[in-house]
C-alpha cells in the first residue's frame, strides 16, 4: 500500500538561545510513495523537521498534515535514528516487539528475514555486526510503520562500503512497498542514491535554496548520474541565502 502524502504549511520553529527563528513560513508537500532527501548543512533544521512529522515535536507554529491528520494525531512513523538505539537486553526479535508488541513473533522474523537477518532472531546486539544492528533499526521501523518511514541520517559514522550496502537494502524496500519516506542526510550522495527529491535547505530562518525532482529511478542511475546529482545538490547548498 502507498504511503501517504505530507503537507507541512507555514511551519516556524523558534528556540530561545537562537537570536533568528530556525524555521519560519516553510511550506513543502510530499506525494504520497515519494521518497524526499532533505539536504543541508548541520543544524539548519532538518532533524527538526523530522520530528514534527514524526509527531515528537508538537512545539511549533503552522501545521504539519499526514494524509489531512495533524502530524501529533497520526500514527507513529517509523523512524530509523542515526544510530541503531537496540535495547542491549533484548534479542533482535524482542526490539521490535518492544516498539509494537502487538506485533505478532512470526510477523516480526518475517520482517527480520525481509532485511537479511533470517536466522539471527534470538542474537543480541552485542552479537550482531554494526552493520547487522543497522538492519535491526530498519525492520523495527518498518514493523511500526510500513507507510512512513522517516530516516534521521541513517549512514552517518558508517564506512561508505557499509554505507553502500545499508543503501541498497533500503532502496530495495523502497521499491517494493513504496513507502512516502523523508531522508535527513547532510551528503548529497545519499540523497543521489535514494531519493526521488532532493530538497536543500540554507540559512537562518532555513530556506528552500532548491527542489530537485529527478528524472531517471534509483535503479537506473549509474555511478555518473549520482555523482552529478550530488554535484547539483552541494552547489545549491552554497548560494546565498539573503
Amino acid at each position: 500500500m502507498i504511503g501517504p502524502e505530507l503537507r507541512l504549511t507555514g511551519v516556524g520553529k523558534r528556540f530561545d538561545w537562537l537570536p533568528e527563528p530556525l524555521l519560519d513560513d516553510l511550506s513543502l508537500t510530499v506525494a504520497p510513495g515519494e521518497v524526499l532527501a532533505l539536504v543541508g548543512p548541520s543544524g539548519v533544521g532538518k532533524s527538526t523537521l523530522l520530528r514534527m512529522i514524526g509527531g515528537v515535536d508538537t512545539v511549533f507554529a503552522g501545521h504539519v498534515t499526514i494524509d489531512g491528520v495533524e502530524a501529533r494525531e497520526a500514527p507513529p512513523a517509523g523512524f530509523v535514528f542515526q544510530d541503531p538505539r537496540l535495547l542491549p537486553w533484548l534479542t533482535a526479535l524482542d526490539n521490535i516487539l518492544a516498539v509494537r508488541p502487538q506485533t505478532a513473533r512470526d510477523e516480526a522474523a518475517a520482517i527480520l528475514a525481509r532485511v537479511g537477518l533470517a536466522g539471527y532472531e534470538q542474537a543480541y546486539p552485542h552479537e550482531l555486526s554494526g552493520g547487522m544492528q543497522r538492519r535491526v533499526a530498519i525492520a523495527r521501523a518498518l514493523s511500526v510503520n510500513p507507510r512512513l518511514l522517516l530516516l534521521d541520517e541513517p549512514f552517518v559514522s558508517l564506512d561508505r562500503a557499509l554505507a553502500r550496502e545499508i543503501e541498497q537494502l533500503l532502496a530495495g524496500l523502497l521499491d517494493a512497498d513504496h513507502p512516502t519516506t523523508v531522508l535527513v542526510t547532510h551528503l548529497s550522495e545519499d540523497a543521489a542514491a535514494l531519493a526521488d527529491r532532493a530538497v536543500v535547505l540554507a540559512g537562518r530562518p532555513a530556506r528552500i535554496t532548491a527542489d530537485y525532482r529527478f528524472e531517471s529511478p534509483r535503479s537506473r542511475r549509474d555511478a555518473a548520474e549520482r555523482e552529478n546529482i550530488a554535484s547539483r545538490l552541494a552547489e545549491a547548498a552554497l548560494e546565498p541565502t539573503r
